[in-house]
C-alpha cells in the first residue's frame, strides 16, 4: 500500500479565486454553477502527488487548503 496524503479544506475562507483549481485541478474544481464554490474532488491522493497540491496550498491567498499525512 503506497502512502497517502490528505487534503483539509476550510470552505469558509475560500474566496474562490481559482489558483489551486490551475494548479491540481485533478483535486479542485469551480463549477461554472453560479454558486461560486470551490469543490475538493478527492480529500486523500498518493504522496507522489504531495508537492502538486502544496503548490496549491501555498498559492492560497487566503490560506484556505492545508496538506497533510493520512
Amino acid at each position: 500500500m503506497s502512502a497517502r496524503c490528505r487534503i483539509i479544506f476550510d470552505s469558509s475562507k475560500c474566496a474562490t479565486i481559482g489558483l489551486c483549481e490551475m494548479v491540481a485541478p485533478d483535486f479542485f474544481s469551480i463549477p461554472d454553477d453560479g454558486e461560486g464554490k470551490t469543490i475538493v474532488l478527492h480529500e486523500t491522493a498518493d504522496t507522489s502527488r504531495r508537492a502538486e497540491l502544496e503548490e496549491a496550498a501555498d498559492k492560497c491567498p487566503t490560506q484556505s487548503i492545508q496538506i497533510v499525512d493520512a
